[in-house]
């Protein structure tokens, strides 16, 4: 059974299923969710609790050991399996196929992994999880999202703030949704219940966001210079590689010719989006960007990047004034503007 992370509460309200699939990139909600069955399983009894991580060395044997043996002291037993990886292999895809088949009604299993891939997700194994389990698959917070998330925490510890102070908050803890938490925390510690004042807030609130390479292009295609700069700043300031973030930028503007390209041939976007993988948070992106993009410009962006490239290199470029990472930031602005 799907469920959604925000009717985890009522489901649990009226009892425990027998497994629990909780899937995602949110560290923060993944645990909280994780937190939610584990308080409910105590609360009925599940005083044993066998956590088992899937490394190289496991043996899913461990798993099939865990679901059989009896407790010591004759207790309900909580069996968690953590996957980091997402991919548990062969053997461990027939043994979680098995274990859905034979769950023993003396045990709670809860198996968190990682978001999976669009390839993974299709899996034997993943679809007889879904079958067998209540399946909580939590999405990323993006960023747009970011502003309305924060604000319903600040609401659940009644307080307010106004637009200007969530997107400031927002800013300073991008990709970071653990430091959102703490810096929400803080300011329930700091300040009485109410409307806060953006004073308050910017007082409060540490700078710490955590730039992700693969985030900028998110930036570029919507046409945020402003987020843009900050993140490249960001990323120069936190010691990323060049090259790595050259690629990237480089990556996006030839996925913009060759959507651009394929539409010129009469070939609808859906299908080239399909055909590229392109999904989630770019696939929402690409429509406008390509509306708004002009066909030159991301020719000659790619040719400016070829400029940055030797630059990076170490090589003459003299139309850029200044070095590699201001040459970069024009080529951002360039597709970005």
């Amino acid at each position: 059974m799907q469920l959604r992370l925000e009717a985890l509460d009522g489901h649990l309200a009226k009892g425990l299923a027998p497994l629990y699939v909780i899937t995602s990139d949110e560290h923060l909600l993944a645990l909280e969710a994780a937190d939610k069955i584990r308080g409910k399983a105590r609360a009925q009894g599940f005083s044993e609790r066998d956590v088992l991580t899937v490394e190289r060395s496991f043996k899913w044997g461990e798993l099939l050991a865990a679901n059989q043996e009896m407790s010591l002291f004759g207790d309900k037993k909580l069996i968690e399996l953590r996957i980091p990886g997402g991919k548990p292999g062969k053997d461990g895809s027939a043994a979680l196929q098995s274990y859905a088949k034979d769950l023993n009604p003396d045990n709670l299993t809860m198996i968190t992994l990682p978001k999976l891939d669009w390839q993974t997700a299709k899996s034997s194994w993943v679809a007889a999880l879904q079958q067998a389990a209540v399946y909580v698959e939590i999405p990323n917070v993006e960023r747009a999202q970011l502003p309305g998330w924060i604000g319903m925490r600040l609401a659940a510890q009644h307080q307010s703030a106004d637009r200007q102070s969530l997107d400031f908050i927002a800013d300073r803890v991008e990709g970071n949704l653990l430091a959102a938490h703490q810096e929400i925390q803080k300011l329930g510690l700091l300040y009485e219940p109410g409307k806060l004042s953006y004073e308050q807030v910017m007082d409060a609130v540490l700078n710490v966001a955590r730039y992700d390479v693969f985030k900028l292009s998110e930036a570029m295609l919507a046409g945020d210079p402003a987020r843009l700069v900050r993140m490249l700043e960001g990323l120069k300031g936190e010691g990323e590689a060049l090259p790595l973030v050259l690629w990237a930028v480089s990556e996006e503007i030839r996925t913009l010719l060759k959507l651009k390209a394929g539409m010129a041939q009469g070939r609808p976007l859906g299908a080239l989006l399909k055909d590229y993988r392109i999904w989630g948070p770019r696939e929402r992106m690409m429509e406008p960007a390509l509306r708004r993009i002009a066909l030159p410009t991301l020719e000659a962006a790619l040719q400016q990047a070829a400029q940055v490239d030797k630059m990076v290199k170490g090589l003459r470029a003299k139309q850029f004034a200044g070095d590699a990472w201001d040459a970069m930031l024009q080529l951002a602005l360039r597709v970005a503007s």
